[in-house]
């Protein structure tokens, strides 16, 4: 099977991750499903706590520079 020219450039597309948005009926879903929810949810709060930590360094940062 022949690699496209975007493909040897940007590499293989990525898969989709499953997603969980809020509100979403979760009838249907399994417990191990759910879980699984449950931990990527948790992994994203970690992600986002950390972004917030990093901008309020670069918040501080700058404004120890700019007292100077």
């Amino acid at each position: 099977m022949a690699v496209s020219d975007e493909e040897s450039i940007f590499g293989a597309p990525r898969k989709a991750a499953a997603v969980h948005e809020i509100g979403q009926p979760i009838d249907l879903l399994s417990a191990p499903e759910l879980a699984e929810r449950i931990e990527s949810l948790k992994q994203e709060i970690l992600r986002l706590e950390a972004a917030i930590k990093a901008r309020e360094a670069t918040k501080q940062a700058a404004s120890a520079f700019f007292k100077s």
